[in-house]
């Protein structure tokens, strides 16, 4: 893969709305909560089961590519005494600021999503409650590179005991190859037994976000496990999800979603 690929990717990223994007995925009708049967709580479902386990947890968990959603650290706050969001776009820090801060008015609603992960959890803790302890473990928003051996430069002193992802490495990578590497190059800011959760597309190779026509890299779930294996995890579990006609609305070709759960091996 030329450097070209990647400089287009990083090229187009500059017209992406965060607004548009939230617009696009995280409002009606995706984000019906209704029933499991709509994308947005089932990606919620596939977290809160994943870490209902127990078994990851530890001191720093660091999220790849967290654009302007948050929607994906809500269960993992229970478990972790330091969250870490990263992304590539100062618009997308700016907006995960604006919500920690919570003085924008204009800012995102994330309650329905904080309450709805509250009710499946099933552990009767106020929504306020878990926004507030959210807010107090997110205390680093980095910007990052996941096309760069070091993704995160030098402003990780030690590997995370977790990572989870979602939509980043497919929504970045101009072909396979370029998304094996991002993996790759993530993968060495996570500590050796370390857990690592992703969501992401399948089969999706555009997504609208206002002014910008992104492109994806398509991958089925034979490629996503695939990849993992190359960069030495051991799948733990593994879902997947089929776009049903109703919602797919125009803004992408995605065809379902996955949610892997990997452990690094060495």
């Amino acid at each position: 893969m030329s450097a070209n690929g990647i400089a287009a990717v990083a090229e187009s990223y500059q017209k992406f709305n965060p607004r548009a994007y939230l617009q696009n995925n995280y409002m009606p009708p995706r984000a019906n909560f209704a029933s499991e049967e709509f994308a947005v709580p089932w990606k919620l479902r596939c977290l809160a089961d994943a870490f209902a386990t127990g078994e990851i947890c530890g001191r720093t968990l660091i999220d790849i590519g967290t654009g302007p959603t948050i929607y994906q650290l809500l269960s993992a706050c229970d478990y972790f005494e330091e969250i870490v969001a990263t992304d590539y776009l100062e618009v997308n820090r700016a907006e995960i600021k604006n919500w920690l801060l919570g003085e924008d008015s204009s800012c995102f609603d994330w309650s329905p999503y904080i309450q709805y992960t509250c009710k499946i959890e099933g552990n009767g803790e106020p929504w306020k409650e878990k926004e507030q302890k959210l807010k107090k473990k997110l205390r680093r928003i980095l910007p990052i590179d996941v096309h760069q051996a070091k993704p995160l430069g030098s402003s990780l002193s030690q590997p995370a005991d977790a990572l989870v992802s979602a939509f980043c490495l497919e929504a970045v990578s101009p072909d396979r190859p370029s998304f094996d590497r991002a993996l790759r190059n993530v993968t060495t800011l996570l500590k050796p037994g370390g857990h690592f959760l992703m969501i992401g597309a399948l089969d999706e190779s555009f997504y609208l976000a206002g002014e910008a026509k992104l492109s994806v890299v398509p991958v089925s779930e034979a490629d996503v496990k695939e990849s993992f294996a190359k960069s030495g995890y051991r799948t733990r579990s593994f879902r997947s999800y089929v776009m049903p006609p109703s919602l797919k609305i125009g803004v992408d070709d995605v065809q379902g979603i996955f949610f892997i759960h990997a452990q690094k091996t060495a």
